[in-house]
């Protein structure tokens, strides 16, 4: 089976203005077909997320105009602008909408869903994404609505901001892309009042961002970031939110913007493997975003100069959203349209810059999490997760059921590049079961192809092996494919083990599923809701690939090494004590890992060479 959503790179989708206008072309052609005689372009089968989307292809045939001028468009564009005017907004409060401040406000919002008391909790969302695709229409009206039309549009916007910001409490849903795009709208919205009015929404919006936004960021792996849905980042929101801090900082110039938008795009492409398969988050595990995601990835990648769009998208939502039928949908339809105004070129080079949670060098990668503990490692073309036992997550040594990866203490870190190879020293001072302390050093090398791991810690009593990853999906001609085994070598000997437990919390990778689906069967909350990472968290036990210890290793130490890729090849590592530390020599590299204590500061020493 092969991952429904993480398809390819988004920088891979040809983004010329010939491009653009051949896509609108197609919008134009299905939108033209769909169109009833009251105005209505709402895809057939829409039923949830429907208040935006009549409005949004609307926003898209405004665009079209403005830049073919199409003859057919002007009457297409002011009768669907009628048609949302008259039968999309709506006035009485929603039974059951359970976050109004003020009840019956008579100020206007959009439907999650058209029928009274349906899912009323969707209804903020739903009117930012109404208000967004009012005011970009707004922007594109010239020449194609009346004056008429236009002030009520203007109206309906003033009265859809005043909805989401005095009659409900903001951001009820702790949503960071909703909360980010309603400070858009206001900011857009701001351009089209009278001065003094623009002034007092434009200078709320920002208050709002800074008060209710950013003073409530999470830190994840040293960055602070908005929070999504109670949890730090989540892969397919978190790039979404990124768009929104680009379209803000467009709009308005403001520098704030730009500052925690290059700090999210710093800390994407920390955690993004160089295939660009990424998963987590508090909402969605695994399911990636497509057209609404290439804004904020093109704007920052260019800012911040990294390769942000090698980010696996949902490609069948590469343009714009689209039902099972794979009819066009006006959901989100201002994402396509700030693409596609917006000319930043996409950055298709890596960054060069050392950075702490990650390890990169050609066709290898390493995202470590907030603990320096591998969570995605990336070598060959093959994928691993952090392997679960006896109910603790990650990559590291194992003695007595207890894995030793959680750090007590400052954990260091040392970068080296010499002769082809990148290397990173990780140092933890760790606890054992019985309040023991030792020193994990871990150094990972790699060569662009492959990527070698040595453990070294103070000699471990029992039978002690490494836990060494979960194998889950590879590169392949049709996408991600989920695996159950892959090309791993090690010094000591090495087990490929699944569980012996059949359940939920038990993950045995050659089942058909997938890390999103047991992460949902194992969270509290229904599925699209809560955080499955939690659910995940109380996975007991998985697939693992475990070595033993490497032979030849010194009296006092236990070494594991291992070899990701490079199946075939010989793998025969040495350990011997030299003054500066233990070296390890393999068939690729010399190193030598200094002592614990490090040097005058404390700090890991790493030596190199090929």
């Amino acid at each position: 089976m092969h991952l429904p959503r993480q398809l390819d790179p988004l920088h891979d989708l040809p983004d010329s203005p010939e491009a653009y206008d051949a896509v609108l072309a197609d919008v134009v052609e299905q939108a033209l077909e769909r169109i009833t005689p009251e105005g209505n372009l709402e895809h057939p089968d829409c039923v949830d997320d429907i208040g935006d989307t009549s409005l949004g292809i609307t926003s898209l045939l405004a665009l079209a105009w403005q830049r073919t001028k199409d003859p057919r468009l002007p009457e297409a564009v002011g009768r669907s602008t009628d048609f949302h005017l008259r039968e999309r907004v709506f006035t009485d409060d929603n039974p059951g909408y359970p976050n109004l401040r003020v009840r019956d406000s008579g100020f206007p919002y959009a439907r999650y869903t058209l029928a009274s008391g349906a899912h009323p909790i969707g209804d903020w969302p739903s009117t930012v994404w109404a208000l967004l695709q009012a005011v970009d229409l707004l922007d594109l009206a010239e020449g194609l609505l009346t004056d008429e039309q236009t002030a009520a549009l203007r109206e309906m916007s003033r009265g859809y901001w005043r909805w989401l910001t005095e009659a409900t409490f903001f951001n009820p849903q702790e949503a960071g892309n909703q909360a980010i795009g309603c400070v858009v709208g206001g900011l857009m919205l701001a351009r089209h009042l009278p001065p003094e009015e623009g002034a007092e929404v434009r200078a709320r919006a920002i208050a709002l961002y800074t008060d209710e936004i950013r003073a409530h960021r999470v830190r994840d792996r040293g960055a602070l970031l908005p929070p999504e849905h109670g949890g730090a980042w989540d892969n397919n929101y978190g790039p979404i939110s990124l768009s929104f801090l680009a379209q803000a900082h467009r709009v308005s110039g403001e520098e704030i913007f730009a500052a925690d938008g290059e700090t999210v795009a710093r800390y994407l492409d920390a955690r993004l493997t160089v295939g660009g398969f990424d998963n987590g988050g508090p909402r969605y595990s695994e399911q990636h975003s497509g057209f609404e995601s290439v804004l904020g990835l093109r704007y920052f990648g260019h800012r911040v100069a990294a390769d942000l769009g090698r980010y696996r998208g949902d490609t069948r939502w590469g343009r714009h959203a689209v039902k099972s039928d794979g009819g066009v949908d006006g959901h989100f339809a201002w994402m396509l349209v700030w693409q596609i105004q917006d000319t930043t070129p996409w950055h298709r080079t890596p960054s060069t810059e050392p950075v702490r949670h990650q390890l990169r060098a050609g066709r290898v990668s390493v995202a470590f999490d907030s603990r320096m503990t591998p969570s995605l490692v990336e070598a060959d073309g093959t994928y691993f997760l952090p392997a679960a036992v006896n109910r603790q997550h990650g990559f590291g040594p194992v003695v007595d059921g207890f894995l030793l990866c959680r750090p007590m203490g400052e954990t260091r870190v040392r970068d080296v590049r010499a002769h082809g190879l990148t290397a990173k020293l990780v140092t933890k001072p760790v606890v054992t079961r019985d309040h023991v302390l030792r020193h994990v050093r871990s150094l990972y090398v790699t060569d662009g192809t492959r990527l070698w791991t040595t453990v070294v810690v103070e000699r471990l009593p029992g039978e002690p092996y490494l836990l060494a990853g979960l194998p889950y999906v590879a590169d392949s001609a049709e996408g991600l494919r989920r695996i159950a085994d892959a090309a791993v070598t090690s010094a000591g000997d090495l087990w490929l083990t699944h569980p012996a437990a059949e359940g939920p919390e038990f993950f045995d990778a050659r089942a058909d599923t997938t890390q999103e689906r047991a992460a949902f069967a194992l969270a509290a909350d229904p599925r699209g809701y809560g955080n499955p990472d939690e659910g995940w968290s109380h996975l007991v036990a998985s697939t693992a690939v475990e070595a033993t210890p490497a032979p030849g290793a010194p009296d006092d130490l236990t070494v594991f090494a291992v070899r990701y890729g490079g199946s075939g090849e010989v793998f025969d590592p040495t350990f011997d004590r030299v003054a500066e530390g233990l070296r390890v020599r393999t068939e690729a590299f010399t190193a030598v890992i200094g002592d614990p204590a490090g040097d005058h500061r404390g700090e890991p020493t790493l030596s190199l060479r090929a």
